[in-house]
């Protein structure tokens, strides 16, 4: 299974890609330079290593995405929500208002989700 974690360093590089797409190889490592001060081994070594996890890919000099942005974050959540909350959404629900109430527009838009994707 691909694992969607991302640490900071690996994110900020996703994010160049995601908002630069399709981008020549080349130009990315420029803008790997420019913005996260990288030498050229470092941005194809992470860019190696997120193509094998089949999140990018490198076809012909040319990088695009596997998976959008909003997908990643999807299977990142989920994936998150199943190894720390045992897959329990309510669990997860629980844990993250335990410290910080959900205003009125929150809780309507939570309802009208659940309504949306009720069983």
């Amino acid at each position: 299974m691909t694992q969607y974690r991302l640490g900071e360093v690996e994110s900020a590089f996703a994010a160049l890609i995601w908002d630069n797409e399709p981008l020549p190889s080349s130009r990315l490592v420029e803008l790997c330079g420019e913005q996260l001060d990288w030498k050229k081994s470092t941005t194809y070594t992470v860019l190696r290593r997120l193509c094998q996890r089949g999140i990018f890919q490198n076809e012909n000099g040319v990088v695009t995405a596997r998976v959008s942005r909003e997908e990643f974050a999807e299977r990142q959540s989920r994936e998150f929500v199943e190894q720390t909350f045992d897959g329990s959404l309510p669990k997860f629900l629980a844990a993250f208002t335990s410290r910080k109430k959900l205003s009125n527009e929150e809780v309507e838009q939570l309802q009208r989700l659940i309504e949306q994707n009720r069983e």
